[in-house]
């Protein structure tokens, strides 16, 4: 089958960006090189989206909305307003996000819009909801189904209604070893190198010094 015509430019697409027939890009939104927005998206005035990312089918991105190079969002994901997805982020098909810890038909609460960052490297898997104002950590990983109510560590492996941390993930996504006294796991994966400090209820991840 041949693929489908590239969409004239509109909005902001730039240099090598692609849109798919059917997907509507808003005057006023910025879309960067090398980007492919599939069928029937909307990415509204106001939205950025950076370069080399893909926008899977039915993918709506509000206005004030970022979304920063590399990243892959999957089929029917909402990217809403004060939405902030850092470089390289993965969004599993329907994660959800949210803006408004109080919705109400009635009242109006764009004022009170509360913003939600996923930093560099994260992935989101399918049928995820991610409640605003929550930061999720550099290289995270949370699971499908999960509903994250807090913030989650960098690295963090975390599953769960509400989410909670069950593991460590590596940069290359590989769950890493979880013995009780593995303080410096290590990635069967890679070779990739982690110092665990702090307590159980407080423990971060970190790259160990000079690792590969």
């Amino acid at each position: 089958m041949a693929p489908p015509r590239t969409r004239p430019p509109a909005g902001g697409l730039e240099g090598a960006a692609w849109a798919h027939p059917t997907a509507i890009i808003d005057e006023g939104a910025v879309v960067g090189d090398g980007t492919k927005i599939w069928h029937f998206c909307h990415v509204m005035t106001g939205a950025r989206v950076g370069t080399g990312c893909s926008l899977g089918q039915n993918v709506f991105v509000g206005g004030g909305a970022v979304i920063g190079n590399g990243c892959k969002i999957q089929n029917n994901v909402s990217v809403y307003d004060a939405v902030t997805l850092e470089d390289d982020v993965f969004v599993g098909p329907s994660a959800v996000f949210t803006n408004v810890i109080n919705p109400r038909a009635q009242v109006v609460r764009k004022d009170a819009y509360k913003s939600t960052v996923v930093e560099h490297g994260a992935s989101i898997g399918a049928n995820a909801t991610i409640v605003c104002g929550t930061r999720i950590g550099a290289f995270a990983f949370v699971a499908a189904g999960a509903v994250v109510t807090r913030d989650v560590a960098a690295y963090a492996l975390v599953a769960g209604v509400p989410a909670r941390r069950i593991g460590w993930t590596c940069d290359c996504g590989v769950t890493l070893p979880q013995r009780a006294t593995k303080k410096q796991p290590v990635c069967t994966a890679c070779g990739r190198r982690f110092v665990v400090t702090g307590t159980r209820a407080t423990a971060t991840l970190a790259p160990a010094a000079g690792r590969r």
